[in-house]
């Protein structure tokens, strides 16, 4: 018999007055599997991702947690769920190995097991030898580290985090996304949200795109760029009048998405290199001066853009 996934949502609704912020959405994730939720802003994901928690009520679908029903045994479902949510929660005054021991003993932890996952977390996350001294004084990097760790410390089935990785250094983004690889080495489930395509392409074993409240795909990477009928990137930078040039290019029978990012236009076109030479043509005849032309082949972000019309920090 295969085993229980850790998350099983099915068919999950959601209506704000007239407004559907999440339209038949179904997603299931398996022990030690990361699941990336792409979407650009306004996608649904955090209300998506609010109900899988059980801190919204769907108007229609369901949700389980390693089996345990979010709608019928909430407090059953949770004791396997660990979130970790955008908004830091954490005690500025109080210590990470404080924090963690409070935030502990609300997860009903004893004072044995308590004291051994504070230093297990604590090491998870590389905050081992900032223990002690208040919180207030970690850099935003460490901050969302201790997040996390509080997040972990009753050993959950499924680990939520959303957007894990905003505003912080370098040094301490690569020691998130290592304490994940290593947490799903270890057979937990991952939810990942994210706006950095490239720590979706390498965490996630599978990721669902998003986009106005439903689900427009999902799969692994490689699956995700053989659906989109693999069409090339073709990146036009420059100055002049580029939303005439847009206007312009978008007429283009080849052309079938364009979007502007700064003084940069990003067209998905199929086979590229048959219709360059005309889209330059093209872009330069409405006035755009071109500076820099670029092609790129399907990956994950040229998926993004063809599926939802945006670039994912829209």
């Amino acid at each position: 018999m295969p085993s229980t996934p850790a998350l099983e949502a099915r068919g999950l609704v959601r209506r704000f007055g007239t407004v559907t912020a999440v339209d038949d959405v179904s997603l299931s994730i398996g022990a030690g599997e990361t699941v990336g939720l792409l979407g650009p802003n306004g996608a649904g994901k955090t209300t998506a991702i609010s109900m899988m928690a059980g801190l919204l009520r769907p108007d229609a679908g369901t949700v389980q947690v390693a089996g345990e029903s979010m709608l019928d045994a909430p407090l059953r479902a949770k004791r396997h769920l660990g979130l970790v949510p955008q908004e830091l929660a954490i005690y500025p005054e109080l210590s990470a190995r404080d924090n963690l021991r409070f935030f502990g003993r609300l997860q009903g932890l004893g004072r044995g097991e308590l004291t051994h996952r504070v230093g297990e977390v604590l090491e998870t996350v590389g905050l081992g030898e900032r223990a002690t001294g208040a919180s207030k004084n970690f850099s935003g990097g460490m901050k969302r580290r201790l997040n996390i760790a509080i997040g972990l410390l009753h050993r959950p089935t499924l680990l939520i985090l959303d957007e894990p990785t905003v505003g912080v250094d370098p040094q301490s983004r690569n020691a998130i996304l290592e304490s994940v690889e290593a947490l799903t080495d270890q057979g937990m489930a991952v939810l990942y949200t994210t706006h950095y395509m490239e720590e979706a392409q390498r965490l996630c074993d599978r990721i669902a795109i998003m986009d106005e409240g439903r689900v427009r795909a999902a799969g692994t990477q490689d699956e995700l760029v053989e659906s989109s009928g693999r069409v090339d990137t073709i990146a036009l930078r420059g100055g002049g009048d580029l939303d005439v040039a847009a206007t312009a290019v978008r007429a283009l029978p080849a052309v079938q998405q364009v979007v502007r990012d700064g003084e940069t236009l990003r067209l998905t076109v199929p086979r590229a290199a048959g219709s360059i030479a005309e889209i330059v043509s093209v872009v330069s005849g409405a006035g755009m001066r071109l500076t820099d032309v670029q092609v790129a082949r399907p990956d994950l972000e040229s998926v993004f853009l063809q599926m939802t019309g945006k670039a994912l920090r829209d």
